[in-house]
């Protein structure tokens, strides 16, 4: 009789032998988190860092393991999509999106920020308790209206993807609610935080799928992540 004999290493499946994909965010994060990656032994490809490489997936060091680079709110999507099994994104866009298919196991305690309610220092004074509507410049639609909604405050939004701190003075909105690191910004626009929303951290995201149909590899990306939290934390 004729017996097939299957390796341990052998992947089972075509799905089983692909990289695992790791989803970073492009810009002031991905800096960030550049010494939280090496104490995980995660060492991409040179170019990696080169914000001018045409290239957006690159290899590892490991053979079962490549990173993509994309924009911050794009992460979430990417993996909850399972594009890419395993991600880093803020809080914040997980609060946007709010993706059932993700599950966000550690918080990575690095890009440190606020998402807050902003408004002109010059605005006369007003009592919000007395507000039934509100026009709001974000490019956090879903948070804002939500958070408004919560006071019985109905929410028109203006959906911006930059340049927020511009939309009172322009006539655009009498508000605006945008990621607020230093506010110094919002300063230099004649704007000041009036509330913070949430206080705002990054997390590493694992897709929920991904998660039950390769355990072990993801599992241990896990593992490794969550060491590497801890090395630097006893430091």
């Amino acid at each position: 009789m004729d017996h097939a004999i299957h390796s341990p290493l052998t992947p089972a499946t075509p799905e089983d032998a692909s990289p695992i994909v790791l989803a970073l965010p492009k810009g002031r994060i991905l800096s960030e988190i550049g010494p939280l990656l090496t104490r995980a032994g995660i060492v991409p490809a040179p170019d990696f860092v080169d914000e001018s490489s045409r290239r957006l997936r690159f290899p590892t060091n490991d053979p079962a393991l490549d990173v993509i680079r994309v924009r911050s709110f794009d992460v979430a999507t990417f993996v909850a999509h399972g594009a890419a099994q395993i991600g880093i994104c803020g809080a914040d866009v997980l609060m946007e999106f709010d993706y059932p298919e993700i599950y966000a196991p550690l918080d990575l305690g690095v890009g440190r920020c606020r998402v807050s309610i902003a408004e002109p220092v010059v605005t006369q004074a007003d009592d919000p308790s007395r507000w039934s509507r509100i026009t709001v410049a974000t490019k956090y639609p879903n948070i804002a209206q939500r958070h408004f909604a919560a006071r019985g405050v109905q929410a028109e939004i203006v959906h911006l993807n930059g340049a927020m701190e511009l939309a009172p003075s322009m006539g655009l909105s009498r508000l605006i609610v945008d990621l607020v690191q230093t506010g110094s910004t919002l300063k230099a626009n004649g704007l000041h935080e009036t509330e913070v929303i949430a206080t705002i951290t990054s997390r590493l995201i694992v897709n929920r799928t991904a998660l039950k149909t390769r355990p072990e590899a993801i599992g241990a990306w896990i593992a490794r992540f969550r060491a590497a939290l801890a090395e630097r934390d006893a430091r």
